[in-house]
């Protein structure tokens, strides 16, 4: 048994040009395998997949949490993403959004704007936190599974998400994010699992 660096849910060109293969395969098969194997050796590789959110929960701050942490928040994101992604979600999921902010355009903006303004490396999110959607952000590898609250999307800030495409314009990244990448269908599969 061992934790498993999943396979991407779409080829490494299939996010391009917002993406590229140079991208997925460098936070792909660089970052986050990496992860992976720095938390098979911290658990001898007698630990996996099926034992990661409870690993998380149980965890101190170190090496073990940061590196499980990553993992599901990496495997995580690449779900939150699609080629044919984009647009304005529908349904269920689009009445939630314009009742907990008023509207899917000022949920996408509070989005956008917490991801441009966290300092530092981290992750922003649209969560449910028991009773409503909330936009947070979590520094370095934290999640909201340590918080209580249930992921429903997430955005990579850290760099190596988006420098080799946009550079230091992570404002650029995170509207094409937006504009053409969010898997709505993802998003909206979590939320009917709350």
């Amino acid at each position: 048994m061992a934790y498993t660096l999943p396979d991407l849910p779409y080829a490494t060109d299939a996010l391009a040009p917002h993406l590229s293969s140079e991208t997925l395969e460098l936070h792909h098969g660089k970052h986050h395998a990496g992860y992976v194997a720095k938390l098979n050796n911290l658990t001898a590789g007698e630990a996996s997949d099926a034992d990661l959110v409870q690993l998380i929960l149980d965890a101190k701050p170190g090496g073990l949490l940061n590196n499980a942490a990553q993992h599901w928040n990496h495997s995580f994101y690449w779900r939150s993403m699609s080629p044919s992604g984009g647009g304005v979600p529908t349904g269920a999921l689009a009445d939630a959004l314009g009742q907990a902010f008023g509207s899917v355009e000022a949920f996408s903006k509070e989005l956008h704007d917490t991801a441009a303004t966290h300092f530092g490396s981290g992750w922003a999110w649209l969560v449910h936190d028991g009773s409503t959607l909330l936009v947070t952000h979590t520094s370095d590898a934290d999640l909201p599974l340590r918080h209580a609250q249930k992921a429903l999307l997430t955005i990579d800030v850290w760099e190596h998400a988006y420098y080799v495409d946009y550079r230091n314009r992570r404002a650029d990244y995170l509207t094409a994010f937006l504009d053409h990448l969010v898997n709505w269908d993802f998003v909206a599969e979590n939320l009917a699992s709350v």
